[in-house]
């Protein structure tokens, strides 16, 4: 790719960010809009669990090979059709005349935003190749991330309230199309020098996987164990088969040769664990401020500023803490400020006063504004060049799964609670279960924050990237692994 004017790698970047903006957004927004959508489709709890959870799913199922197809045919051609994808899904949504229809028509969007983040982050880091200049943009990468969640309860609940639900996937058409005619103008082609091979059998794989078990838990509390166990089992088959066939292939989906580092494996279960808490968090503030306290989805958005502007303030701050000092001090803030939120909430119910509730709130995004800049940090820590894209697409993925698995397991819990009756007053207890169970995901970030960044877990990340980097020598010199 030639180089570019620092102009153009601005705009290039600009352009990037659009794309990072309205995924970002569309999920923030959509949460607030969650209570309107549950009156206006006549939906339960896992009517709404499968609004976000059939896009997080199938965002998580095809982000690994969105990048390497992107790799292979071309980082431009797959950005540009993914946002042609999004955007068409985002109209089908605004249109959809029935929950069923909803749930299909946000696949078909998390299709098209599978394609949009890991490849636009290919594209960043191919277009600044000065270290400080990437590190730069990838700062202002992550400060979309700030902005999103800052904006979208604001701005989701400010549509909902003016227009209606429909109106937040409105948002996405001008956006999409202003993108897509820059990236077409403006945004040169790239691939990468030596593409990864296609593993058709590990995609079907990891799909099954991951679609068998959120079915089985989301579906759990109003099926019998005759709908659920089948499920289960094609779960456990999948992770089984998973496990057996990818060690098998020279350029696996997954490679599991990864998981011998620690810091690897620990961010792995960390983003798990965070994600999975903000999808529960999200899930359970959103219904207990409209459905229990009656506020309409413009305050509702105003109470989640608390939660929402630190991790704004403090996502920035986590990078700087990261690059001077190692990712264990922000892992250890962010896993103590998480536990200490859901404890609030589980154990004194903060939901019941004001002062409680903000400080609930805002504890939860301290933690989750200082646990995301360690995650792709570790995770791609003392990895080879070749392989830190692949290990950052790993973290991305954990990040997507640990949100369905949130949203999918605290809306189980929550359903089991409430029954067949309103929320009312049966909420807060209700949701009880859902908070201790983001009280072990914030233990479990601040555990494994410890546990995973001493002396002890960076040599083992040493000793695994040195023998990727004797494996990909012996293969280049076609002696076989």
């Amino acid at each position: 790719m030639p180089e570019l004017s620092p102009r153009r790698r601005l705009l290039v970047l600009a352009i990037c960010c659009m794309s990072l903006l309205i995924v970002s957004l569309d999920v923030t927004a959509l949460n607030v809009a969650l209570p309107s959508m549950q009156r206006d489709l006549h939906a339960d709890t896992s009517g709404l669990q499968w609004t976000i959870d059939a896009y997080t799913l199938v965002l998580a199922s095809l982000l690994m090979l969105a990048g390497s197809t992107a790799d292979r045919i071309g980082r431009k051609k797959v950005f540009m059709t993914g946002l042609v994808v999004f955007a068409t899904g985002s109209l089908l949504c605004s249109l959809a005349p029935s929950l069923d229809a909803l749930v299909v028509f946000r696949m078909i969007q998390a299709v098209g935003g599978s394609m949009l983040n890991p490849v636009a982050m290919s594209i960043i880091t191919n277009t600044f190749t000065d270290p400080r200049e990437r590190a730069r943009a990838i700062g202002v990468w992550g400060a979309v991330v700030g902005i999103s969640m800052a904006a979208g309860p604001l701005v989701g609940g400010l549509l909902v309230e003016s227009v209606g639900w429909r109106s937040i996937f409105w948002v996405n058409l001008p956006v999409g199309l202003a993108a897509v005619l820059l990236t077409l103008r403006f945004v040169p082609e790239s691939r990468a020098p030596k593409a990864r091979r296609p593993d058709p059998v590990g995609q079907v794989l990891v799909i099954a996987l991951f679609g068998s078990l959120t079915y089985a838990i989301i579906e759990a509390p109003d099926s019998g164990p005759a709908t659920i166990l089948p499920f289960a089992a094609v779960a456990l088959a999948a992770l089984l088969a998973l496990l057996a066939y990818e060690p098998r292939r020279p350029e696996p989906l997954i490679d599991l040769r990864f998981f011998r580092s620690v810091p690897f494996s620990g961010a792995t279960v960390i983003a798990i664990s965070a994600f999975a808490a903000l999808g529960g968090f999200l899930f359970l503030s959103t219904l207990y401020l409209q459905n229990v306290r009656g506020l309409d989805a413009l305050h509702a958005g105003l109470w989640m500023l608390p939660m929402a502007v630190p991790t704004f303030l403090c996502a920035p701050l986590s990078g700087r803490l990261v690059g001077a000092r190692g990712p264990r001090l922000p892992l250890l803030v962010a896993g103590s400020a998480m536990t200490a939120s859901a404890v609030l909430f589980a154990a004194f119910e903060a939901e019941t006063s004001n002062l409680t509730l903000f400080l609930g709130y805002a504890l939860f995004g301290i933690g989750f504004g200082f646990v995301n800049a360690p995650i792709t940090n570790t995770a791609v820590s003392g990895m080879p060049r070749a392989q830190a894209g692949v290990a950052a697409a790993v973290a991305s993925t954990s990040r997507q799964l640990g949100q369905t698995l949130g949203v999918a397991v605290v809306g189980a819990l929550l359903a089991s609670g409430v029954g067949s009756s309103s929320y009312g007053n049966a909420f807060v207890a209700a949701a009880r279960p859902g908070w201790w169970v983001l009280v072990v995901c914030g233990a479990a970030v601040l555990v494994l924050g410890a546990l995973t960044s001493g002396g002890w877990a960076r040599r083992t990340a040493e000793r695994t990237a040195d023998r990727l980097q004797e494996n990909e020598v012996r293969q280049a010199a076609g002696i076989g692994a």
